[in-house]
């Protein structure tokens, strides 16, 4: 059996004595390799020296003991194991012993203690290596990005925050850099996640070519990095991220037989005395790199405070926090209009109703779409929440319907009319809810529909083919409306509401209006009138022939009802 290597500093100052200590461990399975000192400045310079795995001590020796010896070691390395092997150590001592960090005491007289001893101590001692490693690499990921290994959000947040105590205490000017990717998601759809994985890795390292050594890179997720340039001046940032550029311009990926090259987009922002908080920072560093992006790729923006267009963003920018915000914690709300026939049948009963969206800010106002809809469209947020609305629109059709007749109108974005999954999901959501897709209307603009033609028209018939219906709004609009209304499969045109709001009164209006419902006819659609707000307009539209109203005069917005009780009690109000 092979014997087991052990590291052993014996403070004894008795030759004989550690002598039979090595033999007693050797008959025990252990090649001990000891060195013997007897005083403390031998036992602190072997300390030193070496890498210990145990130190064995006698209690008494001549100006010297364990206490001491326990001492210095811990001083040393709290972590290395002290037993006391002693022919003359009594009941307290040994307890005083013991409290002070001895591990173990062992009789001289009884030394087959020895053997069992070191074993239990080298088996603690690895577990706590084996705790201490995991820790550490706990840690290690806690501050780090896994796949890059540089530092991730959390750490990057954490320098930031320290960096700007500093400006505000000292004074100083350094420097942020957000980047970027450029056509990083072609190499994820040509060659999948694990190509893009390597592409990152490859490409952190081309970045820290580009920096000094105590700037810090760190990664925020997907393909934006960031960087801290600790005392820099703007100038020296620009080109320190010009650098950059050209490092990743040239940069060229290998996988799969196929070269790819990407681009990077940079923001750049100052950090000094005026700046405001971590976030304004990062806002503003991130609104920089937008504007890079949208200037054409591979270019620098510097933010500047006065800047009106990169004002307006970060204006724009904080609505997406608040976009986000509302989706992951549920301060979205679907409220409803109602739509009313204008035959003598919808005195008493509403046809249908429009689902309208609501946000509710962090002190619970109401907050109206077009606040926050431009920043949605323009930073790629409405196809998550027209998810939203369809999938809240279906629970509140599926557990609420009032009549089988009544149709709820969902309104859609051009974004989402692109997205190939959404018939898909759409389907799914029919049939989780147990919907009939009578009840649903779906609803695009006229201006969304001829600017996403294709995908319009597709998208229009997959949805007609399983039984719900569409409108078109704002009808009237766009210079080519008559053109369009031909070929678009649609079951309701939505009369713009500004040939509606003065109808009573503008002849011209009333002209428009009377044209297109006579084309809506001729198509075999029915005609919804938008801003009716009075009883003067509903007569003319009434006179002209208009099938249905919505308007502050047929019926205000108010919550959907998410439940058959609160539909109920509504109808009875």
């Amino acid at each position: 059996m092979e014997k087991i290597p052990v590291n052993l500093l014996l403070v004894e100052d008795v030759e004989d004595d550690a002598l039979l200590i090595a033999r007693e461990l050797r008959r025990g399975g252990f090649l001990p390799n000891y060195q013997r000192v007897d005083t403390a400045e031998a036992l602190e310079a072997s300390l030193g020296a070496h890498d210990w795995d145990v130190v064995i001590t006698d209690h008494n020796m001549p100006g010297f003991n364990s206490s001491a010896a326990i001492a210095m070691v811990h001083q040393h390395d709290r972590d290395l194991p002290v037993i006391i092997v002693s022919g003359s150590i009594g009941e307290d001592l040994a307890v005083e012993a013991m409290r002070l960090g001895a591990k173990d005491y062992i009789m001289k007289s009884n030394m087959r203690r020895l053997v069992p001893a070191i074993q239990r101590e080298l088996a603690d001692a690895d577990s706590r290596q084996a705790r201490r490693k995991a820790e550490a690499a706990i840690l290690h990921l806690a501050h780090h990005d896994a796949l890059t290994g540089l530092d991730n959000r959390a750490s990057f947040r954490l320098k930031l925050e320290s960096l700007l105590q500093s400006v505000r205490q000292d004074g100083g000017q350094h420097s942020l850099l957000f980047l970027d990717l450029d056509q990083f998601k072609v190499v994820n759809d040509t060659c999948g996640h694990l190509a893009g994985d390597e592409m990152l890795k490859q490409l952190a390292g081309v970045l820290l070519q580009g920096i000094r050594v105590n700037d810090h890179l760190s990664r925020l997720g997907g393909d934006e990095f960031c960087i801290l340039l600790e005392n820099c001046a703007l100038e020296h940032a620009q080109s320190i991220a010009e650098t950059l550029l050209a490092l990743v311009r040239n940069f060229r990926f290998f996988w799969d037989n196929k070269v790819f090259s990407v681009g990077v987009s940079i923001g750049i922002v100052a950090i000094d005395q005026h700046s405001g908080s971590m976030e304004d920072i990062l806002s503003a560093a991130d609104i920089a790199c937008y504007a890079a992006k949208e200037r054409g790729r591979g270019v620098i923006q510097v933010y500047e405070r006065g800047n009106v267009e990169l004002s307006r963003r970060r204006g724009e920018m904080d609505w997406v926090r608040h976009i986000d915000e509302a989706l992951d914690g549920g301060r979205f709300q679907l409220w409803r209009q109602p739509i009313r026939s204008l035959g003598p049948d919808g005195q008493h009963s509403v046809h249908h109703y429009e689902l309208l969206l609501r946000m509710l800010d962090r002190d619970d106002n109401v907050v109206l779409p077009g606040a926050f809809l431009p920043a949605a469209e323009r930073y790629d947020r409405m196809r998550a929440i027209d998810r939203w609305v369809v999938g809240t629109a279906m629970q509140c059709v599926g557990q609420c319907k009032e009549s089988d007749e009544q149709i709820h109108t969902i309104n859609l974005s051009g974004a989402s009319l692109s997205d190939d999954s959404l018939c898909d999901f759409v389907r799914e959501q029919i049939a989780s809810n147990n919907v009939e897709p009578y009840n649903i209307c779906f609803e695009i603009t006229e201006t969304v529909a001829i600017s996403n033609y294709q995908s319009a028209v597709r998208f229009m018939h997959e949805m007609r083919r399983i039984g719900c219906a569409f409108a078109l709004d704002d009808f009237g609009s766009g210079l080519s409306s008559f053109a369009y209304l031909k070929s678009l499969p649609v079951d309701f045109l939505k009369i713009d509401g500004a040939f509606v709001r003065n109808i009573a009164n503008d002849p011209m209006d009333r002209a428009i209006v009377e044209a297109i419902h006579r084309v809506a006819h001729v198509a075999g659609l029915r005609t919804i009138a938008e801003f009716v707000e009075n009883d003067a307009i509903i007569q003319v539209l009434r006179d002209i022939g208009v099938d249905f109203a919505q308007g502050y005069g047929i019926g205000k917005p108010e919550p959907a009802p998410m439940n058959c009780r609160e539909a109920l009690n509504r109808s009875k109000q």
